[in-house]
């Protein structure tokens, strides 16, 4: 009978080893199918994460730039506030009598000018107007002057000084702005003439 069950039993054993076989393969290419399935999903939720990190990194950058730029110019209230105080002492130094030794014009003087120095140690400073081109970034035009002995749209004369914090122009400055003198009708012609009887 042994010779008989041994049979069987390897039989039974190959049948089982099939079976294994055929679960194996079936399992493998479930398997390989739902690696297919998952790798497209997961290329996807790395893209998102990839596109997050990379906004993420954006917010940070203007974040800091902000908060650059709020404490470079967070003094530009202040020092605005402080340019008509310039204004006036510049004009009570204006108005001021021709006796400059007075104890009171030097007094007024000094005080104006390391006021202005502090001022640019802190970035402000002073707009060069006149004799310079019109800017209309740096200038506001208050009229237009008619001069034959300067360039059209150069600056005449400054009424209030302009000033520049850290780049960034916090008053223009107030000008007169020179353009040429308009030609008469009569004055056309007789040049006309003098050019006809000379051709």
């Amino acid at each position: 009978m042994r010779n008989m069950g041994e049979p069987e039993i390897i039989k039974n054993t190959s049948k089982e080893e099939a079976g294994i076989k055929e679960t194996e393969v079936i399992e493998e290419t479930s398997v390989d199918k739902k690696e297919e399935q998952l790798i497209p999903e997961l290329q996807e939720i790395n893209d998102k994460y990839l596109r997050l990190y990379a906004e993420f990194e954006n917010y940070k950058k203007k974040v800091n730039k902000d908060k650059d730029e709020l404490i470079k110019y967070a003094n530009e209230g202040l020092i605005y506030q402080l340019l008509p105080v310039i204004d006036n002492l510049e004009m009570a130094l204006k108005h001021a009598n021709d006796d400059t030794s007075s104890g009171l014009v030097q007094g007024v003087e000094n005080t104006l000018r390391e006021f202005l120095r502090t001022l640019e140690k802190f970035g402000l400073t002073h707009i060069e107007a006149v004799n310079k081109p019109f800017d209309p970034s740096l200038h506001e035009a208050m009229c237009v002057v008619a001069r034959e002995d300067i360039e059209e749209n150069i600056v005449v004369e400054e009424f209030r000084k302009g000033y520049i914090f850290r780049g960034k122009v916090i008053r223009p400055s107030l000008v007169s702005v020179s353009k040429r003198p308009e030609v008469k009708d009569e004055e056309k012609t007789e040049k006309i003439r003098i050019i006809e009887e000379g051709s």
